[in-house]
């Protein structure tokens, strides 16, 4: 895959991320409508940041620490910017999943690398 694509692929991801935590309450996107089981969310939330970590760990291979960092400074940050949204609540727990679901994803794509050939130098 291309780098372009890469980066075209982790700025959606990142954009729709962004939509989803900033967006007021009545306009946040669900997966099976407004009143989803909190089990539903944790996946959600999950599977965008792993699928974001991942993403940024192609971009970045071999800088599994950055890649991590960067995941992890993305939840922080849009999770504080909700404070600033009247009908948001920011939250530690939200936080760890989250930063959790982004670093298991930089881990997935590292081992995938691992086993990557490498191009010639």
């Amino acid at each position: 895959m291309r780098r372009s694509h890469l980066i075209t692929a982790a700025s959606i991801c990142l954009a729709l991320i962004v939509y989803a935590t900033l967006a007021k309450l009545s306009g946040r996107p669900a997966l099976l409508g407004h009143h989803e089981a909190y089990w539903v969310v944790v996946i959600e939330r999950f599977s965008a940041y792993g699928l974001l970590g991942f993403l940024l760990s192609f971009l970045l291979p071999g800088r599994f620490s950055l890649a991590c960092s960067l995941v992890i400074a993305v939840a922080m940050g849009l999770e504080l910017m909700q404070a600033f949204i009247p009908d948001r609540d920011p939250g530690f727990l939200d936080v760890l999943q989250k930063a959790a679901g982004g670093t298991v994803g930089v881990m997935l794509a590292q081992m995938i690398l691992a086993f990557l050939p490498r191009p010639p130098s």
